[in-house]
């Protein structure tokens, strides 16, 4: 029998200011951003193109498992893809960040595309 999904606050730090959203543990975080009216950028929606990126600012943690492209360097640096992570506790988000993840990625010799 599976296990009920948690539910996590998500603070998304955005260029226009900051918002609360609700995230299931088994929901991703750009969806559920989305369905309580919140728009971020996404491309692909399946953790690849680094256009949904964002960068926890006070740790907790992310299931990234959904994501095609996605590093243990990318995690060691905080950065998250919010159209394919998963919340694994409470967190606040920088969103906006695919520039930075894509020179994170170009520094560290990793695939980084649209750079």
């Amino acid at each position: 029998m599976p296990r009920p999904a948690k539910i996590f606050d998500v603070q998304l730090l955005l260029p226009e200011g900051e918002r609360t959203v609700q995230v299931g543990s088994e929901e991703h975080i750009w969806d559920a951003a989305f369905a309580q009216g919140v728009v971020l950028p996404a491309l692909c929606h399946q953790g690849w193109c680094l256009t949904c990126a964002g960068h926890l600012e006070s740790g907790g943690d992310t299931d990234q498992s959904d994501s095609v492209s996605y590093y243990p360097e990318d995690r060691e640096a905080g950065f998250v893809l919010l159209c394919t992570g998963k919340p694994r506790s409470s967190l606040r988000i920088q969103t906006h960040q695919a520039s930075a993840m894509r020179k994170h990625r170009k520094e560290k010799k990793l695939p980084a595309p649209y750079s």
